[in-house]
């Protein structure tokens, strides 16, 4: 039998979204993606969609209790996150837990809804500031709570170094305020007694989807620290976790959609599945002993793409680094594939998929009178365009030259061909490029052709 690992254990106490997008659902979602356990105390059940809050039903404070004793004395639990907490019997119950059981708690002060319903009740605030923020660990309020927290206004970068300050008097360890409510480009602020603050950049990413954001920060942040990183590295990776999630956000709902925090893990697979297709791209070709025909001046690259929902520039492509050579008759790559290991064909790809998102690779060949008529005897469909048409303001742009083509050679087949190609121009040499779902079918398509420009007749069993 294998010895199992040991798993940190985080509890979040919190509010149930009915519709997905935060409170307890959008922690737990988080807790898995980071790798830790996630245990839960649901504080209040809401009836609400991606458009607003109907109904709240709060949870007996004994019973939010009943639910923390279980998990923490089973569990061993030494970290904690707490969301909506909506009125001060439950706020003391939960404070007292957290002292009595020595808990580490990121306490997010849930105030508002995303679309402005009130989830914390207005004479709760002081009982929030008086009995749960001197036993938390950290708070992450935004500038809007820190704001009601502080009873003043904030509308600049002093104002909310002064509100960190008074946070702090209030008995917090760790004082995070998320600056994405002020103009300008995001900027967050931990505090700590003694220390001079701590700035954590970012940049607006235009969503729709950003239902849950404080939730999936709070919880990240709770994550890492049971993981053992430190207070100040935990927010900057909290920051990057949700800036992800954001980014790779969910379109449900006909209101504010939520973030995704399975992002980080979805992508993560989609790379393995995607080096995996180019590996054995690669060993196809390297066994090939007629591929090496295909190769041009330039050599050979061949690129895979991540799906299009998370390809973002040709860093998101997989290609060789260096190119594959021609070597003795052989293909042979100068290196592992690796993500931005093509820019040029990388380019090629990630206009492709704009027209068709299931096509996610290409390789390079050379272009010959010949091939072009082996691929016509083939069946492969095939694009072309005229190099020498490219209008100036595309060639004075770095890097659109390949786009415009792939779009023009679209534009005139009707969709994506199998085969787009150019007779070359003035100082740049013919090429052809072979599309495909993935590697794999790339390197086949151009096995394929190179076996039937060699004039093979017997199919080639790959060495290794």
């Amino acid at each position: 039998m294998t010895k199992m690992s040991k798993i940190p254990v985080v509890i979040t106490i919190a509010g149930s979204d009915s519709g997905g997008g935060a409170g307890i659902q959008a922690d737990l979602k988080t807790f898995a993606a980071l790798g830790v356990h996630g245990a839960s105390a649901i504080t209040a059940v809401t009836a609400q969609d991606t458009k607003g809050v109907y109904g709240i039903h709060e949870i007996p404070p004994a019973m939010v209790r009943a639910q923390i004793d279980a998990v923490v004395s089973d569990m061993g639990v030494k970290h904690a996150k707490t969301g909506m907490l909506s009125d001060s019997p439950i706020i003391c119950a939960v404070a007292r837990a957290i002292t009595e059981f020595g808990l580490d708690a990121v306490v997010d002060p849930v105030m508002v809804s995303k679309s402005g319903s009130l989830l914390l009740r207005q004479e709760a605030v002081f009982t929030l500031k008086e009995d749960l923020i001197p036993v938390a660990h950290v708070i992450t309020p935004n500038v809007e709570e820190a704001s009601a927290l502080t009873k003043m206004g904030i509308s600049s970068m002093d104002d909310v170094l002064r509100a960190g300050e008074l946070l702090l008097d209030m008995g917090a360890h760790y004082v995070v305020i998320k600056g994405g409510h002020l103009p300008g480009e995001p900027v967050d602020i931990l505090f700590s007694r003694g220390r001079v603050p701590i700035f954590y950049s970012g940049e607006r990413i235009p969503s729709k989807a950003t239902h849950g954001t404080g939730c999936t920060f709070s919880a990240a942040l709770a994550s890492f620290l049971a993981l053992g990183h430190n207070v100040e590295d935990a927010v900057g990776m909290a920051k990057q976790f949700v800036r992800n999630a954001i980014l790779y956000g969910l379109e449900v709902g006909r209101g504010v959609g939520p973030v995704n925090p399975l992002s980080n893990l979805e992508i993560d697979a989609e790379k393995f599945r995607t080096i995996s297709s180019m590996s054995d791209a690669l060993c196809l070709l390297e066994s090939s002993e007629y591929a090496s025909l295909l190769s041009p001046e330039c050599q050979i690259n061949i690129a895979m793409s991540l799906p299009l929902r998370y390809a973002t520039g040709v860093e998101s492509v997989c290609g060789v680094p260096g190119r594959i050579s021609d070597s003795g008759g052989r293909l042979k790559p100068a290196s592992c594939p690796a993500f931005g290991g093509s820019r040029h064909v990388a380019r090629a790809v990630l206009s492709a998929m704009n027209h068709d998102p299931e096509i996610r690779s290409a390789m390079n060949i050379r272009y010959s009178a010949e091939i072009l008529k082996v691929i016509s005897d083939l069946g492969f469909s095939h694009s072309s365009y005229d190099r020498s048409k490219e209008p100036e303001e595309i060639k004075a742009v770095e890097g659109a030259s390949i786009p415009w083509g792939i779009k023009e050679a679209i534009r005139a087949h009707g969709k994506v061909p199998d085969i787009i190609y150019h007779t070359g121009d003035w100082g740049k040499e013919a090429m052809m490029l072979v599309f495909g779902r993935d590697a794999v079918e790339v390197a086949m398509k151009a096995i394929r052709i190179a076996r039937k420009l060699a004039g093979a007749t017997s199919p080639e069993t790959p060495s290794g």
